[in-house]
């Protein structure tokens, strides 16, 4: 008995040096060159937003406009011209978009871990997929987006050997042409 009251007093002070080792490594991670994490004090305008913020809730008002006209132009990576233009009523949506989730857990509101409630034809089910702030499931292709000093909504998509831009105003393109040459090395 004496010996396990000694072994609860060496778990109990373990636990309390653990604890204050922990408290005071209070400084976050580093790299391996010493830097830590740091943070900033981020202020938020009139409307309790930050810019971010904002510019995220302008994006979606934005693209659910309903009646609006984008532009789309697709860029060739290589040469810089312009593929192809064309006037997008309302905005380009990409095929990962869905209205349902891929994934159900079984019919019914029983299932349990589920955290989401859908009816899909009239039955009801559960899914763990989150609904998006424009209605819809699934992943859009990865972009940057903007609003310019003018205002106008830019969005841009860079892939493989074109570059596709968005934008609710009409852009004025010039064309530009590479001229590349090939040095045979001696």
């Amino acid at each position: 008995m004496k010996n396990l009251k000694t072994i609860i007093k060496l778990f109990v002070i373990a636990i309390i040096i653990s604890l204050i080792v922990s408290c005071e490594n209070q400084e976050g991670p580093k790299t391996d060159s010493g830097i830590t994490k740091t943070s900033a004090q981020i202020k938020t305008g009139s409307d309790g937003l930050t810019i971010e913020q904002r510019n995220i809730k302008k994006r979606i008002e934005n693209d659910n406009l309903i009646g609006s006209i984008k532009h789309l132009y697709v860029i060739s990576a290589y040469s810089g011209q312009v593929l192809i233009y064309s006037t997008v009523d309302g905005k380009v949506t990409s095929s990962g978009k869905r209205l349902t989730p891929k994934t159900v857990n079984g019919n019914g509101y029983d299932t349990p871990g589920a955290s989401n409630y859908i009816t899909i034809g009239g039955t009801q089910y559960t899914t763990n997929e989150m609904i998006e702030e424009d209605g819809t499931f699934g992943n859009s292709i990865e972009y940057i987006y903007w609003f310019d000093q003018k205002g106008i909504y830019h969005q841009h998509y860079i892939t493989g050997g074109q570059i596709l831009h968005i934008s609710d105003q009409p852009l004025e393109v010039k064309s530009v042409v590479i001229n590349m040459e090939i040095i045979q090395p001696k």
